[in-house]
C-alpha cells in the first residue's frame, strides 16, 4: 500500500505543476479533468502526510526513552500510546481512501420509484418513499427535478421518476435499489389490520454524452394527449412524448411539460440513462457471484428494507441493521443507514483484497 501511496504523492505533484501550465489552462475540457483528480488526491495525500508525521514522532519518542534524562524519558512514555493510536486510525483511514473507486460515484441519478404489490396502499408508499428521497435531497442541498409521474386518484404514485443532481449523489444513494417492504395499517381498513405492500426503486447515474453514444435512428418518437390522474385529459395539444430505443426495446414517456421540447429532452435523459444502466449491467454480469455477497447487487427483486409502521422500525436486511426511528427516516434523515451500508461495502472490498 505505501509504494502506491507513493505514487499518488507523486501523480498529484504532477497533476499541481499542470493545472499552472497555460496551455492546460486554455483547454477547458483537460482543466476540469485535473481539477477534479486534484480534489480526489488531496485528501489521500493530506491523511499521507498526517501519517508519516506520526511515524516520524514516534521514531523520535523512542529514541528518547533511551535518554539520561528521566524526565524526559518519562514523557516520551506517557505519548507512545497516544501516538501509536493516531498511527493505527490513520492506518485504516488510509487504506478506506486507497480502496477502488466506483467511477460512478460523482454523477447525479434519475431515481424510479414503482408501486409494486399492494394496490393503493403501495401507490401512497411510493408517494412516501419519493417524499423521503426528497427530503434527504434537501439536507445536502440537491436539486430534484420531476421527469415523469404516473399519479393515482388517491394521491400516491404509480411510478415517479426523477432527476436528483448535486454533490456525489450517486455515492449516496447508489445502494438503495431494490424492494422496499411497508408493513403498516391503511387508512381505508376498517378492521386495524396490518397490510404488507411494497415499492421498487431504482438508481441509475445519470448517462452524460461521453458514456453512451445513442444513434438518432434508432429511436422512435411518438407524441400523444398529456393526462391526469383518472385519465382526463389535461391538455388538447399532443405534448406527452414517448421514446422506444428500437435495438433494447427501452422505452420512456414523459408528459410532465406543457412542451413538447421539454418532455422529449426529459425522456431523452431518462432514455440515455437506462440504456447506461443495461450496458453497465452486462459488464458486470461476470462479476455477478462476486457482487451477490455485497451490498447494492442492484438486484431490484431483492427485499432491501422494510420499513414497520406499528413498531416504529425500519430494519434494512442486507446488513441486519434496525433503527427505532422511522418517523424520522421518512423525513429524510437516512444518513445512519446509508453510512452502515458504504461502511459494509468497504470491509468487503478490503476483505477481497486480502483474499487476493
Amino acid at each position: 500500500m505505501f509504494s502506491s501511496l507513493e505514487d499518488v504523492v507523486d501523480r498529484f505533484r504532477e497533476v499541481e505543476g499542470l493545472l499552472s501550465d497555460p496551455s492546460v489552462i486554455s483547454d477547458q475540457k483537460r482543466y476540469r479533468e485535473l481539477t477534479k483528480e486534484h480534489a480526489d488526491l488531496t485528501e489521500v495525500v493530506s491523511v499521507y502526510g498526517k501519517y508519516k508525521q506520526v511515524c516520524s514522532d514516534i521514531e523520535g519518542n523512542r529514541e528518547l526513552l533511551q535518554d539520561s534524562d528521566p524526565e524526559m524519558k518519562e514523557l516520551a512514555k506517557a505519548e507512545l500510546p497516544e501516538l501509536e493510536e493516531q498511527q493505527a486510525q490513520l492506518e485504516e483511514e488510509l487504506k478506506v481512501l486507497m480502496l477502488p473507486k466506483d467511477p460512478n460515484d460523482e454523477k447525479n441519478i434519475i431515481l424510479e420509484i414503482r408501486a409494486g404489490t399492494g394496490g393503493d396502499e403501495a401507490a401512497l408508499f411510493a408517494a412516501d418513499l419519493f417524499r423521503m428521497y426528497s427530503r434527504y435531497a434537501d439536507r445536502n442541498r440537491w436539486k430534484v427535478e420531476m421527469m415523469s409521474a404516473s399519479e393515482t386518484d388517491g394521491g400516491g404514485f404509480k411510478e415517479v421518476v426523477a432527476l436528483i443532481s448535486g454533490e456525489r449523489v450517486y455515492s449516496r444513494l447508489k445502494f438503495e435499489s431494490g424492494t422496499h417492504r411497508v408493513q403498516r395499517v391503511p387508512e381505508t381498513e376498517t378492521q386495524g389490520r396490518i397490510h404488507t405492500s411494497a415499492c421498487t426503486v431504482a438508481v441509475l447515474p445519470e448517462a452524460e454524452d461521453v458514456d453512451i453514444d445513442i444513434n438518432p435512428a434508432d429511436i422512435r418518437t411518438d407524441l400523444y394527449r398529456a393526462s391526469g390522474a383518472g385519465g382526463q385529459h389535461v391538455n388538447k395539444t399532443e405534448s406527452a412524448v414517448r421514446l422506444t430505443h428500437i435495438p433494447t426495446g427501452v422505452v420512456v414517456a414523459c408528459q410532465d411539460e406543457k412542451s413538447q421540447h421539454k418532455n422529449k429532452a426529459k425522456a431523452m435523459k431518462v432514455l440515455k440513462s437506462r440504456i447506461f444502466d443495461q450496458m453497465q449491467a452486462e459488464q458486470n454480469a461476470a462479476m455477478a457471484a462476486d457482487r451477490k455477497n455485497q451490498v447494492g447487487s442492484g438486484d431490484r427483486s431483492e427485499r432491501i428494507r422494510t420499513y414497520n409502521y406499528p413498531q416504529g422500525r425500519c430494519t434494512d436486511h442486507r446488513i441486519g441493521l434496525t433503527l427505532y426511528k422511522l418517523d424520522a427516516i421518512m423525513q429524510g434523515d437516512v444518513d445512519e443507514i446509508i453510512e452502515a451500508l458504504i461502511t459494509d461495502q468497504q470491509a468487503a472490498q478490503m476483505s477481497q483484497q486480502q483474499e487476493g
